[in-house]
């Protein structure tokens, strides 16, 4: 135990007076009425401790060595020195670290706290980065600089019960140099969760996501200079129920997509209208528990996709119905490890004899893992339908491997690495099969709360079965302000 008194004051002192100051201190400190306590209390004030001194009762001079280092002369409390520890003011005190050392506290400080309105909180993020990209498609080669300015935000409610989310994120791009096509992006949700009672939830949610399709994407238009613009509208309604050890849960999903004209490089434009349809589908799911980390389910959904023009301008009817299940296990082993993984089949039963149904095996799952603190690593497999526009096909099957890494190299310091690789397989043989693999990483500088600096590559290539590949790269920095 570390002695309270240097060595050289305990020494100049005979050991029975040592003793009888020791004891004056310990009863000065356990007295009720003692300067020291009500030092302590935070109710305290000036007149209850003048009032308290002036008792016959009074702590002696030498009480003077247990409370000078947290009171001032007046007998106020230090409550602004750094040598008064917060934890002397507490009952239940925290407890000590294994190997003794000073713990840090450690509060989040790369998390900005926020705009405050009544009961709600908003935390918007605002960046600018300047970016250079570099296309080669064969033998033609496209290089263009361009800024990019984003702007994100989040509004949380902060209420007893109940809950509503709404999230936002936007991009504009301006070309600087060059030429190239720029692929600004807007994304809106809405969600409102009721706690109806203990085992019950309803979840109520709303959105709106734009983005401009790709050049390489197999529907866009090949002599296009500027590709049609995506406006896609959500709704959708769900609830949820445990029943002991057997859960359940049922949700209604809409989706409306509009596609805007294609610029061409003759200067006229190309109609899209011919896409634009109404999804709706309803998924019922229900899973037993196992345990608490485990709980395999099975699921079933059913859906009606409907074209605003009953055939297209080649003369398809392209509206289907679509039917799928699935069967899986959620696992939940804490921060470390949780995800779910899951295996089923689907199809879409186009209202046009002459094209085949699209229907595949499919496979989905995401998987988060924690090897250590600071390091997050998320895996994910996924299957998808997509719908051609292509004379006769019915469409593709998706599936997109992917795996996002994070790490605190420092405190202000992180580090960023991501993959994914899709393959595009059609099962008519009609149109070209493609994989497209993707690879970026980045880091982000915390200047401050408020302020980080941050700089990314990425590099993404497209093969086909034939063709000329395509050739990605890009390099950006900028900075980002938060609030």
């Amino acid at each position: 135990m570390t002695p309270f008194f240097p060595r050289t004051k305990r020494t100049s002192l005979p050991r029975p007076a040592a003793a009888a100051a020791w004891l004056m201190a310990g009863c000065a400190l356990f007295s009720p009425h003692g300067v020291s306590a009500q030092a302590l209390l935070p109710g305290s004030d000036d007149a209850t401790i003048a009032g308290n001194a002036a008792t016959p009762a009074a702590v002696p001079d030498t009480a003077a060595l247990t409370t000078g280092s947290i009171s001032t002369d007046a007998g106020e409390p230090l409550l602004n020195d750094p040598a008064t520890d917060e934890d002397m003011a507490r009952t239940n005190l925290r407890q000590n670290t294994v190997d003794g050392l000073r713990s840090q506290l450690d509060i989040d400080r790369n998390d900005a706290q926020g705009i405050r309105f009544g009961s709600f909180v908003l935390k918007p993020t605002l960046g600018q980065t300047y970016n250079f990209e570099s296309n080669k498609t064969g033998s033609s080669k496209q290089n263009r600089s361009y800024l990019e300015t984003g702007l994100k935000g989040t509004l949380t409610s902060d209420w007893s019960r109940h809950q509503l989310t709404v999230t936002g994120e936007g991009t504009w791009q301006r070309n600087i140099s060059g030429s190239g096509e720029t692929e600004p992006t807007a994304n809106l949700e809405a969600a409102l969760r009721l706690d109806i009672a203990d085992q019950t939830t309803a979840t109520l949610k709303a959105g709106y996501h734009f983005e401009r399709e790709d050049s390489t994407d197999p529907n866009a238009i090949s002599n296009a200079s500027v590709q049609s613009g995506i406006d896609q509208y959500t709704l959708g309604a769900g609830i949820a129920r445990d029943f002991g050890i057997l859960r359940g849960s049922a949700k209604v999903d809409f989706d409306r997509y509009v596609y805007g004209n294609a610029k061409l490089d003759d200067g006229s434009t190309l109609s899209l209208k011919d896409r634009n349809r109404n999804a709706g589908a309803l998924t019922v799911r229900a899973g037993y528990e196992l345990s608490p980390a485990l709980v395999p389910f099975i699921e079933a959904s059913v859906g009606k996709s409907i074209y605003d023009l009953r055939r297209d301008t080649l003369g398809f009817e392209r509206s289907y119905n679509s039917y799928g299940a699935r069967a899986g296990i959620e696992a939940d082993l804490g921060e470390k490890l949780n995800g779910e993984i899951a295996l089923g089949y689907q199809t879409y039963r186009f209202d046009d004899s002459r094209l085949d149904d699209l229907r595949g095996f499919t496979i989905d799952g995401l998987v988060n893992w924690s090897p250590q603190r600071g390091t997050n690593i998320t895996y994910g497999i996924s299957t998808g339908l997509e719908p051609s526009t292509t004379a006769g096909e019915s469409g593709a099957m998706v599936y997109t491997l992917s795996s996002r890494a994070t790490h605190e190299l420092r405190t202000a310091l992180v580090a960023r690495l991501s993959n994914s690789l899709t393959f595009r397989n059609y099962p008519t043989g009609n149109s070209i099969d493609e994989k497209v693999w993707l690879t970026g990483a980045g880091l982000t500088w915390d200047l401050n709360r408020y302020l980080a600096l941050t700089g990314d590559v990425s590099y993404e290539h497209t093969t086909r079965d034939s063709g000329p590949s395509t050739n990605i790269a890009r390099v950006g920095v900028g900075l980002t302000l938060r609030r």
